[in-house]
């Protein structure tokens, strides 16, 4: 069974998640942990890893008929090689509804994941506009990413990155994630003084990050594995 060793200078303690998307087990320690302890403290567990990798969801490629979730609803992947006009979206009258995507079936994948990072673009671009204007602070570069571990950043220099797949949960959690980034614009820690920002910005803060925390990782079984 593969295995990562992930050092974050946050953690306390080793802690061992089962990967569906991977298929690995992931190790998350402190930096002072060698490799040979995160090895053998996996290796104790592995029969745990390999009960969850065998009972979780499967990945879900970008492919004609794969139901994937776009801002946080069931929608069908439609292959179109008759059509043209890229892709679009035909609601179902539920919320819900159909991806259509033309062109050759060899380039689905990439043509429709192109599509859902300029949407999540095209959303949080002026999100980040409306957050920063009433909090009167200005952002620096805005750029978007597949990163597994963090739904979005904000760097000392005020640059802010965000996760695309973002565009794939329920809209009112992109602009939580939104609120989150740029409120660090202004308190760059995470104290009372900040979380009120939070707030300010997004009320539904708490329900959002109960989203984020049940819902959230099974966005990157969606489409190209995660970063």
């Amino acid at each position: 069974m593969a295995l990562r060793i992930r050092r974050n200078k946050r953690a306390k303690r080793l802690i061992l998640r089962a990967d569906p998307v991977t298929g690995t087990a992931v190790v998350t320690c402190p930096p002072w942990v060698s490799d040979t302890e995160a090895r053998a403290f996996a290796e104790k567990q592995a029969g745990w890893v390999r009960a969850r990798l065998e009972t979780a969801p499967r990945p879900v490629p970008f492919a004609d008929g794969a139901v994937i979730p776009y801002l946080g609803l069931p929608h069908v992947i439609r292959h179109r090689p008759d059509a043209r006009g890229g892709v679009w979206i035909e609601a179902d009258g539920t919320g819900g509804g159909e991806i259509h995507v033309t062109g050759l079936p060899e380039h689905l994948p990439r043509r429709l994941g192109d599509w859902l990072k300029r949407d999540a673009r095209r959303r949080i671009h002026p999100s980040v506009a409306a957050a920063t204007l009433r909090l009167g602070v200005t952002p620096g570069r805005i750029t978007l990413r597949d990163t597994k571990s963090r739904w979005g950043s904000c760097a000392a220099n005020g640059n802010l990155s965000f996760s695309w797949r973002l565009v794939l949960a329920p809209e009112r959690v992109l602009h939580y994630v939104v609120a989150h980034e740029v409120a660090h614009l202004k308190e760059h820690n995470h104290g009372p003084r900040f979380w009120a920002l939070v707030r300010d910005l997004a009320d539904d803060m708490d329900d959002c990050r109960r989203w984020l925390r049940d819902e959230g990782s099974a966005l990157h079984l969606f489409g190209p594995v995660s970063d």
